[in-house]
């Protein structure tokens, strides 16, 4: 399961920063970032699965 968010997290910053020099998404793209960022600390900070 850890492996699995990791992924995730991974995959939504590589989706921001895409989404980040392409302007296409707007708004949702900060969203994800957030999503993202929030998914990392957890897994660094808490070393559990959520």
């Amino acid at each position: 399961m850890r492996s699995l968010l990791y992924i995730i997290a991974v995959i939504l910053v590589i989706g921001w920063a895409l989404g980040f020099f392409v302007y296409s998404l707007g708004g949702l793209i900060h969203i994800l970032l957030v999503i993202a960022v929030i998914a990392i600390l957890l897994r660094l900070i808490g070393g559990r699965s959520v």
